[in-house]
């Protein structure tokens, strides 16, 4: 008995060993198993929250299970992008990165860079819109870039933190036409959303974000967009005029909304959320919510955003070092 017990024990174990991987396999195969959190950098209500929450319903009716948004705010959206970045690579938490990703390192602020991601795809990109009250005393670009040139201290400006791509791309256009962006009034906020609430009890004068973020004031007849710091129109804003057109520069930061999980995330992951994040970018329903709300689609795979966000950290890096925000 013991001899056949012998003999028999290498069968066995080899079974048993094929069973545990066929399992694995198995149980691969079958992400998601529960609810996959996704992380926002941003305060609810802005865009980036609102346009989050769209693609994880269409996650969610995709894969069967809960995509729960989780909004991480401070530090610019460091905060947001480190808890990405610090999450275990299993995918179930992902988040969605934004281009201060991009930015950081050159701040000297550690915790989340390009090279920390796994990227899964980019859902939407749309130029910075310069807001101001609507009764604000310029009508035009022109007009306001005359009043910071009379008094840079009194014309105070917000739409995120300091180094931020608002933030950025305000004062790079000030530079651009000869204003000194040290001397320009920033104020910090965790966001659009924080900032427009101060445009509106005209706390600030100006607000850079998206024209998609100012849309509700805007339409309440509270605020008004008068150009895009940008090269190029906006096809979904065709009558805004750009910043390039209007002030004779070439300044065009492009910020973008993407999927990313932490370092190390499994290919097989990576490649089913890339798909459906593809098939919800081309979704009647998902465009709708989109144009209706201002909002760009454009959709990148993970390898094509990848090359963007690192390209994008190249050219804010020179631009930083130029206006005295990198370290």
């Amino acid at each position: 008995m013991s001899l056949f017990r012998n003999l028999l024990s290498p069968v066995l174990a080899g079974a048993a060993g094929i069973a545990v991987m066929l399992a694995a396999g198995a149980a691969a195969a079958e992400w998601p198993e529960k609810a996959v959190t996704i992380i926002v950098p941003w305060a609810a209500g802005g865009g980036t929250d609102a346009t989050a929450r769209a693609v994880a319903e269409g996650l969610q009716k995709k894969f069967g299970q809960p995509f729960n948004v989780m909004n991480r705010t401070g530090g610019g959206g460091l905060v947001g992008h480190a808890a990405i970045v610090q999450a275990a690579p299993d995918g179930y938490t992902l988040g969605v990165i934004t281009i201060e990703s991009a930015m950081y390192e050159a701040q000297g602020l550690k915790g989340a860079t390009p090279a920390d991601f796994s990227f899964i795809g980019r859902f939407n990109a749309d130029a910075i819109g310069v807001n101001v009250r609507a009764d604000a005393p310029y009508s035009d670009l022109k007009g306001l870039i005359e009043a910071v040139k009379k008094d840079p201290g009194g014309v105070a400006a917000s739409g995120a933190n300091r180094g931020g791509l608002s933030h950025l791309a305000w004062v790079g256009m000030l530079s651009k036409v000869g204003i000194d962006p040290m001397a320009a009034n920033w104020v910090a906020s965790d966001g659009s959303a924080p900032a427009l609430q101060q445009l509106a009890s005209n706390a600030i004068a100006v607000v850079s974000t998206s024209p998609a973020e100012a849309k509700a004031l805007v339409d309440a007849g509270q605020a008004k967009t008068i150009a895009l710091i940008s090269s190029e129109r906006s096809p979904l804003y065709p009558d805004l005029p750009t910043s390039d057109e209007l002030l004779d520069i070439k300044w065009s930061p492009l910020p973008f909304r993407g999927l990313a999980g932490p370092k190390g995330l499994p290919d097989d992951v990576v490649l089913k959320v890339s798909a459906a994040l593809k098939e919800i970018t081309e979704n009647a329903e998902f465009k709708t919510f989109m144009t209706s709300r201002g909002f760009s689609v454009a959709y990148q795979d993970g390898p094509t955003f990848a090359a963007t966000v690192k390209s994008a950290q190249q050219g804010l890096t020179e631009t930083m070092k130029a206006v005295g925000l990198a370290k």
